[in-house]
């Protein structure tokens, strides 16, 4: 491990101690807001200091079983303790390499929307009507992982296809760190396939776009001035039976300084469907901003896992060589038949763990090491 990682987590304790003084001020008790940040990064810094007595503890059971394995007659020694020796100089190094990586990981600067709950929308691009059929194998590609990880799912709003794709929806997607695993999807999906409307074989590409937004919290949403939002209700289309398909429960908001609009029509209840539609809103308005912070930051690095930029191409799906390529990061896997079924963990893992490895340098960098 290096210097700069041991003295980094060397500063816990103190930080740990800090917290805990700030958790006993009436003060902290009596500010909601704080008293959260607070528990929350007690809990994050106990859990890395735990793991880091772990790995300190580990290390010295290294020494210690290599001055036995000394003791022993060095490596070519063949009795018992030598043997016992040699098997915990293995185990150790097993644990300090997996211990290390946990906790360079835990050391990097949390996004404060990994924990979130998501939105998920999904357009249909380039292609036509293979563009929206590729939308609604996105989509299900979206809630089968879902389904895999625990996740409730529910779609929000949808603008159908002739052909059975979506031309857009948005789908919520609630559960543990949604965010954090889903944030990379954003950006350009390109599929090269034969669409089901082809006569004569020949293999087309098409595209949708995939943008993955952090659901607000309602302690600390955006603010958002009522006099700037145009509410319009109208009739639902699509599933949902008789009532509302003949009430005016769907609804659309619009922020006017921004022209970003919202909609939801999936609930009977209009005042349901208004307040999911205000969420996902506000959810577009932080994005926006934070958006055009990440073009600043932008300017002067490029991310490892792109811009950020949903028109860039992240993703290629070949059909016909069961090929999925991630362009961000030169991942390829020829399991496309497993990840339209949702299997979608050797990706995130990849895009993430990449991500950590630059943040990790950029850490290192900025803290002069």
């Amino acid at each position: 491990m290096s210097p700069f990682l041991r003295s980094q987590l060397a500063r816990q304790d103190l930080r740990l101690a800090e917290i805990d003084a700030a958790l006993a001020d009436p003060r902290v008790a009596a500010d909601i807001k704080r008293l959260r940040s607070l528990t929350r990064e007690h809990a994050r810094v106990g859990a890395l200091v735990e793991r880091w007595q772990r790995f300190e503890q580990r290390e010295r059971d290294r020494v210690e079983a290599r001055a036995m394995l000394d003791d022993a007659g060095g490596a070519d020694g063949d009795d018992e303790l030598g043997a016992y020796a040699r098997d915990e100089i293995s185990r150790a190094d097993a644990d300090i390499a997996a211990l290390e990586a946990e906790l360079q990981a835990a050391l990097l600067p949390r996004d404060a929307d990994d924990d979130r709950n998501a939105f998920i929308e999904i357009r249909a691009g380039t292609g036509g009507d293979e563009s929206a059929l590729f939308a609604g194998d996105l989509l299900r590609m979206y809630l089968r992982h879902a389904e895999r990880q625990g996740w409730q799912t529910e779609i929000l709003s949808a603008s159908d296809s002739d052909l059975g794709g979506y031309k857009e929806v948005v789908l919520r997607v609630a559960g543990d760190a949604v965010y954090e695993a889903l944030k990379f999807e954003s950006g350009g999906h390109r599929v090269q396939r034969v669409p089901a409307t082809e006569t004569q074989g020949r293999i087309h590409t098409s595209a949708c776009t995939v943008a993955v937004l952090p659901e607000p919290d309602e302690a600390e949403e955006v603010q958002v001035n009522p006099a700037d939002l145009r509410i319009d209700t109208y009739r639902a289309s699509g599933a949902g039976g008789q009532h509302i398909n003949k009430t005016d429960s769907a609804v659309r908001i619009t922020h006017i300084p921004t022209g970003i609009v919202a909609e939801c029509q999936d609930d009977r209840s209009q005042h349901r469907n208004k307040a999911k539609a205000m969420q996902v809103l506000v959810a577009r308005i932080r994005d926006r901003e934070h958006s055009a912070k990440a073009a600043q930051e932008a300017a002067t690095r490029k991310s490892l896992i792109g811009t950020g930029d949903r028109s860039d191409r992240i993703r290629t799906y070949n059909f016909p060589q069961g090929r999925l390529t991630d362009h961000r990061i030169n991942l390829t896997l020829y399991k496309l038949g497993a990840v339209m079924e949702g299997d979608l963990g050797d990706v995130t893992a990849a895009l993430k763990a990449a991500s950590a490895a630059q943040a990790l340098a950029e850490l290192e960098l900025t803290s002069g090491a």
